[in-house]
């Protein structure tokens, strides 16, 4: 049997997230920048080993500057969510916590991963300067142009929600 679970991806404008999106569901990718006007949803069904397979209806939401201002239509019956931020632009990443607080306390039932796209743009040393940021609360830096640590991105959050 497989379940089916709604998974939104969030974020400011131009972070990648429909970029990751098509990485992880086409595994392709592209340089041309299309904005997402209101949801684009795709899906993809995956195989938990020892488990089951699960059907991820992923939702691409437009870019917000403000969590607050997205429509809260598109945040319900959300199983999990994806925030997506560049990790090569400190702006998309600077109100981290308020973010992820007006989650917790609106959605507190439902996993968030938090995610730094773009790694193929950033080195080490830029990584150290930002790391009192990201440290606490970063669970994945990904690259959607080389496809880094994409699938295991959305098996983990997957198999939290089985």
């Amino acid at each position: 049997m497989t379940a089916s679970k709604k998974i939104v991806l969030l974020g400011h404008f131009g972070v990648g997230k429909t970029s990751l999106i098509r990485r992880f569901v086409e595994n392709t990718f592209s340089e041309d920048y299309q904005v997402t006007i209101g949801v684009h949803i795709s899906k993809k069904t995956i195989e938990i080993p020892e488990q089951e397979s699960i059907s991820l209806i992923i939702w691409d939401l437009e870019g917000q500057d403000d969590l607050k201002k997205t429509r809260s239509s598109y945040l319900l019956g959300t199983n999990g969510f994806i925030y997506v931020f560049d990790s090569s632009r400190p702006l998309t990443f600077e109100n981290l916590n308020s973010e992820l607080k007006f989650l917790k306390e609106n959605y507190p039932n439902v996993p968030v991963k938090v995610v730094g796209n773009k790694m193929d743009l950033v080195n080490k040393t830029y990584l150290a300067q930002y790391s009192s940021v990201f440290k606490p609360l970063v669970d994945f830096f990904v690259s959607a142009k080389t496809g880094s640590r994409i699938e295991t991105l959305f098996s983990k959050l997957a198999k939290e929600l089985i």
